[in-house]
């Protein structure tokens, strides 16, 4: 049994102007070269509870989980990240699944923002975090390989590429493999991708290649999701496999599972997830006048809320 201590200390304070992450900008993603261009629009404050990212596409609103394909290029098998959270920072975004519009707003415990904790020798997320389009990890479903239920949410998705992201922006990227984390018994997938447009990309097929190009990523990687939660007062994470990472084919085919399933969910009359969409077989369809009530509803976009101090602490696990 391993046994698990925990040490923090203060950072050192240039750590603090890039705790937030990159900030959104007035940007326009492609979803795949000429493809269709997506927008982003802020709400309310950032790092409160009111804080919301809606997204637009050509026509007007769109919900960034409906409506965005699942795939950048089908024949290639590359895919459309829409990216969360930005490497390095802190702020825990996430895909509003039960909102209409599917808005990227920020988790919360206990009725507060959430912040991940800086764990030696990273500083917050370590790559560029997000979620694919059209796909939904069933909560009813016990996957074969892992013997448990989905989390009910996107399946997750990391980019390893040389870029720092921007929230809200769609990222064409190719997934080269997985890892299977267990997280409070639920089946998290976490793919590992590189955009496309990465100098590298071309150079990255399978995990193999990964360490090769990005020495330690892996183990780090690993290392980052077994820990990230025991400064919470949380145990350390598990994993399927014992922790082995799956190679693209398996992750392929775990990406097409659960667009099958988003496509089930879409179709239910009586979702606890909000399915509204302009997908033309979704069964809850919605109009731009309403999607646009509701954006107008929010506050208006405010100063940044002051990020807690603690969010700058560094955590040193002993185990």
């Amino acid at each position: 049994m391993l046994l698990y201590g925990i040490l923090a200390f203060s950072t050192v304070t240039v750590y603090r102007a890039v705790t937030s992450g990159s900030p959104v900008k007035n940007m326009s993603s492609s979803a795949a070269g000429d493809g269709p261009k997506y927008t982003v629009e802020e709400r309310g404050s950032p790092y409160t509870l009111d804080y919301r990212l809606y997204f637009k596409g050509p026509q007007g609103y769109i919900s960034p989980w409906h409506d965005i394909p699942l795939f950048a290029d089908e024949p290639s098998k590359t895919y459309n990240m829409i990216v969360e959270i930005p490497r390095w920072s802190n702020a825990k975004m996430e895909i509003a699944t039960k909102e209409p519009l599917s808005p990227i707003k920020q988790d919360e415990k206990k009725g507060v923002p959430r912040f991940v904790h800086n764990i030696f020798p990273h500083k917050g997320y370590i790559w560029n975090y997000g979620a694919l389009p059209q796909t939904w990890e069933d909560p009813n479903h016990i996957a074969p390989e892992t013997g448990a239920k989905g989390d009910n949410d996107p399946i997750d998705i990391i980019e390893i590429g040389s870029v720092v992201r921007h929230r809200g922006e769609v990222v064409p990227v190719k997934v080269v493999g997985t890892l299977a984390l267990l997280d409070e018994g639920e089946t998290d997938w976490k793919l590992v991708a590189i955009a496309v447009d990465d100098p590298l990309a071309d150079k990255l097929n399978n995990t193999a290649d990964v360490e090769v190009h990005f020495p330690g990523l892996l183990k780090a990687t690993y290392d980052w999701f077994k820990h990230y939660k025991i400064p919470a007062g949380k145990p350390a994470n598990e994993f399927a496999f014992d922790g082995q990472y799956k190679e693209a084919d398996f992750a392929h085919k775990v990406i097409n599972e659960t667009h099958d399933y988003w496509k089930k969910l879409m179709k239910e009359p009586s979702p606890a997830l909000n399915t509204q969409s302009l997908q033309p077989e979704a069964v809850h369809q919605v109009t731009q006048d309403l999607w646009a009530q509701q954006v107008a509803s929010q506050p208006p976009l405010g100063q940044p809320a002051d990020i807690p101090v603690e969010v700058d602490k560094w955590h040193f696990i002993q185990f």
